[in-house]
């Protein structure tokens, strides 16, 4: 299955903030009413970052409103940390890039994996300002070559 044409939220900000070096994908658990929500496209990943807690990898800022209002709990948090399904190898390996390298865990986009919703988290550097320059005048040029043709 091609999840490139499955996606559901996407992080534009990321690549442009961070430089991923690494891509780790992983389960995230969702309630039946947040599952519904954003397999219908109203899952936002921008602004959200992974913290490792208790050997347990939790996803902080992302957004996800309620599917139909009316049936909602009223106890529903739309901005509430969500678990992320991680092996703990992985946990392991990336709580020991976290702290020693001075990096950072952002998810890059969530999307659909044999009908589960999938994150796929990007570990990275913090880009400066000045490497952020040099990405939009990358860009600017490539933009420029291609409308050229």
């Amino acid at each position: 299955m091609d999840t490139s044409t499955n996606t559901i939220a996407e992080n534009r900000r990321a690549r442009f903030d961070y430089d991923v070096s690494q891509k780790y994908e992983a389960g995230i658990e969702l309630k039946g009413y947040e599952v519904k929500s954003a397999k219908g496209g109203r899952f936002q990943v921008a602004g959200a970052h992974v913290l490792i807690r208790g050997g347990e990898a939790w996803l902080v800022n992302s957004h996800i409103p309620p599917y139909q209002a009316g049936n909602t709990p009223s106890d529903h948090e739309e901005d509430r940390a969500r678990r992320l399904l991680l092996s703990k190898l992985e946990i392991k390996e990336l709580q020991g890039a976290l702290v020693d390298k001075a990096q950072h865990l952002i998810p890059l986009r969530a999307y659909l994996k044999h009908g589960l919703i999938k994150i796929e988290l990007g570990l990275g550097r913090s880009r400066k300002k000045s490497d952020k320059r040099e990405a939009i005048k990358k860009r600017a040029h490539h933009r420029e070559m291609r409308g050229g043709e």
